[in-house]
């Protein structure tokens, strides 16, 4: 096993296990949704907007105003970056994974899939689904 690896104390792991349960989408990341302080927390803000998370489902921890839980959270996800995005309490990825999923539609079926986000078919009117069936 591997000696040099720090271990969380249980009081930290169960912080942060009750921080990445607090609401539907959490995101740890460097500044708040308002004044992200990198490029990379405000690139997955953004994703996360453009994706229709709803405010009452999305909780962000600034890991730059507690140093205890930005080494934490890494050794929490075993991931070495901030941001961190978890859904429905499981770690998801950082801020390249985030794109990629956004980019390919993993993300929104996956927040779909957790009721974070409504299913897009609820929004398309029945006539535009009948007339894309035929063609």
């Amino acid at each position: 096993f591997n000696v040099a690896r720090r271990f969380l104390s249980q009081e930290t792991r169960s912080k942060i296990q009750s921080a990445v349960s607090s609401t539907p989408v959490v995101l740890f990341m460097k500044g708040n949704p308002e004044q992200p302080q990198c490029g990379f927390s405000r690139a997955a803000v953004k994703v996360l907007e453009l994706q229709g998370v709803p405010p009452e489902k999305f909780t962000s921890f600034d890991v730059l105003s507690d140093p205890e839980l930005r080494s934490a959270i890494k050794e929490f996800s075993d991931w070495p970056t901030i941001p961190q995005l978890y859904v429905d309490g499981e770690f998801v990825g950082g801020c390249d994974i985030l794109l990629s999923m956004h980019q390919s539609g993993e993300l929104e079926q996956l927040l779909e899939k957790k009721g974070v986000i409504p299913p897009l078919e609820e929004a398309v009117p029945e006539e535009h689904k009948r007339a894309s069936e035929s063609s």
